[in-house]
């Protein structure tokens, strides 16, 4: 008897993975039109002056966060009761990593990560948000973890050709074990 593969349907996206291209392309468009403002009220060549200058400022933000990281885990490594914790480095080096961004809008935004009041606005909101997704996902139970594992057997049963190769677990019979006598049969090659 041979079983077909249905195919699969993909995934519904949910909302924010529906809005994320948009969200990107409103951005986009945004950071274009503010660049051409800024260019229309002090010239095309300082405003590349300025996306430069950004793009500098972000690696030495992002230069000088990672030291600063790297310099708690040494503490820490040497002395783990002595050493405090590191915060705002991660916000740090978004703000790098945004100021590195040719843009306008993104520099603005990199500022707010920067600014210790907007800091402290923005880490408030990552905790609220973390903490509603943590409450709306599903405790991680005996079936939640049944199905990861037959999905994962799902996926193992695909060759790299495309091929499917059908199978099944199959458990020995419960039943006095045999002893086991120390004889291995060779391997073949």
């Amino acid at each position: 008897m041979s079983q077909q593969a249905t195919p699969a349907r993909p995934a519904r996206r949910g909302r924010l993975a529906r809005s994320v291209p948009l969200l990107i392309a409103a951005w986009l468009v945004l950071e274009i039109w503010l660049l051409t403002v800024v260019a229309g009220w002090i010239g095309w060549f300082p405003t590349l002056l300025l996306l430069i200058a950004g793009v500098f400022l972000g690696g030495t933000v992002i230069k000088r966060a990672g030291a600063r990281a790297f310099r708690a885990a040494v503490e820490l490594s040497k002395d783990p009761q002595s050493a405090q914790p590191q915060t705002g480095t991660s916000m740090t080096v978004l703000a790098g990593v945004l100021l590195t961004v040719p843009g306008f809008l993104s520099d603005l935004l990199a500022v707010t990560f920067l600014l210790p009041p907007t800091r402290a606005l923005w880490r408030a909101l990552g905790r609220r948000i973390t903490g509603t997704v943590l409450r709306s996902t599903a405790p991680v139970g005996a079936d939640r973890f049944a199905d990861a594992m037959r999905l994962q057997e799902q996926l193992r049963i695909h060759r790299p050709d495309g091929k499917i190769v059908q199978g099944e677990v199959v458990d020995p019979p419960a039943g006095p074990a045999e002893p086991d006598t120390g004889y291995r049969p060779p391997i073949a090659p």
